[in-house]
């Protein structure tokens, strides 16, 4: 049971109270009518605020238009509290062509919205707890401009707000949010709405202890628990929140118990599981505010006359929203990603007196001429900061030139890592992050999937996530199970993000830089045995080291190694395609069939350089695609046999694919590692053996 806490005297005006009474109405009606029209209604699934409204009104009343604020999927109420029509979001709970947050793309109270005029809404999922971290990577993203001298000067300062329900703080997303906003005082307010309820589970089912309690297992965030359905003292509560964040830029959690008057969403119905409905419709918080009313003496035809508006104006939005047209299936395919400037090769790849260097010095200069360029850049991850510089030295330096608020130490938290770069790009930084090993990104892959890779086409284009994002990859000399593998295959079912794996210095160079200056995600793979060019056969890696301006778009593939045209005019050449340590294997494979090999560099998994693919398949006929990656169900097997299908009669033998064996993890033992791992060796008898054809 929800318990009642008496309100305290009314300090609010009447003309707040009345605005508050109306839009508690208007969304009392709107889920009234949602029901009333489930048949039409229910086509989308869809949840109400119903019961939630007075936390809700109360925090979208004080919300100003340099906040960002992150609802969750019961927020409508909040919504219109901030200055939204009902009308519009009607329109997207229609999923219409004209919805304001996503084109007809997402479920209703699901906004993203950039007006000049009201708050910003970037992007989130509906998965429970995920917003955590990207609202409290833009109260991050806040702090640094600050710091930095680089925020617009808003007054008030600008806050972070995450909007939550109590079930998602069991979630490890969320606790890594308030670790980093604890640890660093970032300038944040979480509003847990507590309604008793985690769908049809009960809260004494779910967790030991709600976010009030929980919180204060975390020193630096201050909390606060009250009776959310009472309007007046929401309010205050949260007016005293907002400040001390907005004045004293730290974290406050505001725990807010609520009853759930409505179905846990149109598809789960409140009649199949709950036994507390009566209980809970004594605690409705529109009833609340209408006795509160009375008491202060404002006239029943003046409440009476608020509600019927309401009722109206709501069947008319409908109506009218009803009208709109439809998305046309052209619209499925805009705003996968944002247009980048990063579109031809710019700068001088090996400038005269150049130096020949090593993959991760080439990377480390990259990122260093970033930060000298562009003052909203910053690298961060685990172990990158000043005491070490990264394990494999790739950060060596960059904090003590550029200070601790550019470059540091991150926690153990891959979610978080690289949730935070969807707040951080939204709040108007520049992030770069580091995985430590590919690993280990499994943990972050949540935050990939769900958030950074769907903000641009779930927002209709207005959030794209400006992400780069480091991944330390592949085998190099007994690196053991949890330090070898290689996930370009499970990262590229990831749609609306771009993967690149460079395989020498200048490459890393220029395409580090594109994929900076790339508005969309992108995940660099760097593998870890060529950042030296020390593993036997890797010498290639190492090259002149190209100009500070130099770029390469992503998406270009590169002929690394030409055929010899006699090779090529006498059918005995074949092509080579591959990416990162393949094409190092084959390039030493090629030296015992001098001339008849063409290694084609991939560079960019994503997009994928099919006019380059399909050019050489067609200039030899013969074709390899070859990579380290377990071969079953991988990105190269799935590439052999598009060229298969697309290109059949260009090809005089069946495609070649060859990866390492299909086995759950890379052995430690050397000789175990060998016998699983592409090769040289190994790869010039399947050259030799596809010649032969």
């Amino acid at each position: 049971m929800i318990p009642q806490t008496p309100s305290p005297p009314y300090a609010l005006n009447h003309e707040l109270l009345l605005k508050a009474y109306e839009l508690m109405c208007t969304a009392k009606a709107m889920s009234d009518l949602y029901e009333e029209k489930k048949g039409i209604t229910s086509k989308y699934v869809h949840a109400t605020s119903r019961g939630h409204e007075a936390i809700q009104i109360a925090l979208g009343l004080q919300l100003l238009p340099q906040d960002y604020v992150f609802p969750y999927y019961r927020d409508d109420a909040l919504l219109l509290a901030m200055g939204m029509q009902p009308f519009e979001l009607m329109l997207q709970l229609l999923a219409k062509k004209t919805d304001p947050f996503s084109g007809g793309r997402t479920y209703y109270s699901h906004p993203s919205l950039r007006r000049e005029n009201m708050p910003k809404i970037p992007h989130q999922s509906s998965a429970t707890g995920m917003q955590a971290i990207p609202a409290t990577g833009v109260a991050q993203g806040l702090q640094y401009l600050r710091l930095q001298g680089l925020s617009e000067n808003a007054s008030p300062p600008p806050i972070s707000v995450c909007s939550i329900g109590d079930g998602a703080i069991t979630e490890g997303e969320v606790s890594e949010a308030l670790q980093m906003a604890a640890l660093h005082q970032y300038p944040i307010l979480y509003i847990v709405q507590d309604n008793d309820w985690a769908i049809s589970a009960k809260s004494n089912e779910v967790y030991a202890q709600n976010a009030y309690h929980y919180v204060q297992g975390l020193n630096g965030i201050e909390a606060v628990s009250i009776a959310g359905n009472d309007f007046a003292l929401a309010y205050q509560s949260l007016q005293q929140a907002i400040e001390k964040v907005r004045h004293e830029s730290r974290p406050f959690l505001v725990h807010a118990r609520v009853p759930l008057l409505s179905h846990h969403t149109s598809g789960v119905r409140k009649e199949w599981y709950r036994n507390d409905l009566e209980v809970h419709q004594m605690m409705d918080p529109l009833k609340h505010l209408r006795d509160a009313l009375r008491a202060e003496e404002i006239p029943e035809s003046t409440l009476l006359a608020i509600e019927q508006q309401a009722a109206e104006r709501v069947a008319a939005d409908f109506e009218q929203a009803c009208r709109e047209p439809d998305p046309e299936p052209a619209d499925l395919y805009t705003h996968v990603f944002a247009p980048t400037p990063a579109t031809e090769e710019m700068g001088q790849r090996e400038p005269e007196g150049g130096e020949v260097v090593m993959m991760v010095d080439a990377a480390r200069h990259a990122i260093e001429v970033i930060l000298n360029e562009e003052p909203r850049s910053l690298l961060y991850g685990q172990d990158v900061g000043k005491q070490l510089g990264g394990v494999f030295r790739e950060a060596a330096l960059l904090a003590k030139k550029y200070g601790d608020y550019r470059v540091f130490n991150t926690p153990i938290q891959e979610a978080y890592i690289i949730g935070s770069t969807v707040g951080m790009s939204a709040a108007g930084c520049k992030p770069i992050v580091e995985i430590q090993f590919a690993d280990y990104i499994w943990p972050g892959m949540n935050q990939l999937y769900t958030e950074v890779s769907r903000s641009c086409y779930l927002s209709n284009g207005k959030w794209p996530v400006q992400s780069l994002i480091r991944v330390p990859i592949g085998a190099y000399g007994s690196g053991g199970p949890y330090h070898s593998s290689s996930v370009e295959s499970a990262l590229l079912t990831i749609r609306g993000i771009k993967i690149v794996y460079p395989s020498n210095a200048a490459d890393m160079k220029g395409l580090m830089r594109a994929a900076f200056l790339d508005p969309n995600p992108v995940v660099m793979l760097e593998h870890k045995g060529l950042y030296w060019g020390k593993v036997p056969g890797s010498e290639a890696s190492r090259c002149i080291e190209p100009s500070d301006d130099y770029l390469i778009p992503l998406g270009k593939a590169r002929i690394f190694q030409a055929a010899e045209p006699q090779a090529i005019e006498a059918g005995e050449s074949c092509v080579v395609i591959t990416y990162g340590m393949g094409v190092h294997w084959a390039l030493n494979a090629s030296r015992h069939l001098p001339g008849q090999v063409e290694i084609l560099d991939l560079r960019t998994l994503e997009p994928l350089d099919w006019e380059a693919i399909e050019a050489s398949v067609k200039r030899h006929g013969k074709v390899m695609v070859l990579t380290e990656e377990c071969l079953q169900n991988s990105f190269a097997e799935a590439l052999s046999g598009r060229i298969g299908s697309r290109l059949f009669a260009w090809l005089d033998a069946p495609v070649v694919a060859m990866g390492a064996e299909s086995l759950p993890a890379i052995p430690l033992n050397s000789i175990l590692e060998a016998t699983m791992l592409p090769n040289a060796e190994k790869v010039q008898k399947q050259l030799e053996d596809l010649l032969a054809w």
